[in-house]
């Protein structure tokens, strides 16, 4: 299904105006670092992880963020706050345990709406202009992920790009960023509670509903100290 055979045959999505943070993880592989600090509040070039988000989400117009938040939530709540110093409104889906990707947005459905949202894990940095995906035309229960050359660490690849159709890994394979667009019926069906995201993502591919592109900009997984570190020496040098 190409761009134009998509926008023809689904009917149009409203605007984007919501979307929502990634920031209820362990970060578990960033120990020490993150024994006393969630993993989104780790600071890189004198800003914490979260913040290039909110400011990058604000740039492209969307002003109304949720936050899911769970282990040591409360230092992301008193850093960001209600979100009037970016000029936008923050609001907290609270997990007293993670939930996982898919279980974190199902719980926090209710403060996402009915409109298509835009999804980014709290825990990455990428110079990807979020704005793209506030025109992309969504069909209903789809969604729409930005992919991007395997890092050292996941050479494997997580699925193959067809045109905009997103498909399992084939011969030639991207990663999935963490960022997407979702249409808030893609978890329809799927009760609370602990769910990871794949098997929806999948199920989505089987029923030809997931799209994506390519994104050759710069994208970092801030999965490790190393990782961390290596962000930090290039946003340095950059300035």
């Amino acid at each position: 299904m190409t761009v134009t055979d998509r926008q023809l045959s689904a009917p149009a999505t409203a605007p984007v105006t919501r979307a929502m943070l990634l920031a209820a993880g362990k970060g578990e592989r960033m120990r020490p670092l993150t024994l006393d600090t969630p993993k989104p509040l780790l600071p890189v070039a004198g800003k914490p992880l979260i913040e290039y988000h909110i400011e990058r989400m604000v740039a492209g117009g969307v002003r109304d963020i949720v936050i899911n938040v769970s282990w040591l939530g409360e230092q992301i709540e008193a850093y960001c706050g209600d979100g009037s110093r970016w000029d936008c409104v923050l609001r907290y889906s609270r997990e007293p345990e993670p939930l996982e990707t898919a279980g974190g947005i199902i719980q926090a459905l209710p403060l996402l709406g009915d409109k298509p949202f835009l999804l980014v894990n709290a825990d990455i940095w990428t110079d990807f202009d979020f704005q793209k995906l506030l025109s992309v035309s969504l069909p209903r229960q789809a969604a729409h992920l930005v992919l991007v050359d395997n890092p050292e660490h996941n050479t494997e690849g997580d699925f193959s790009l067809e045109l905009d159709s997103v498909q399992l890994p084939s011969t030639e394979t991207l990663t999935y960023a963490g960022i997407g667009l979702y249409d808030p019926l893609f978890f329809e069906g799927f009760a609370p509670g602990k769910r990871a995201l794949l098997p929806l993502l999948q199920r989505a591919i089987e029923e030809s509903r997931l799209f994506g592109e390519h994104h050759l900009g710069h994208w970092t997984d801030v999965g490790t100290p190393k990782r961390l570190e290596a962000l930090e020496r290039r946003l340095l040098a950059s300035n």
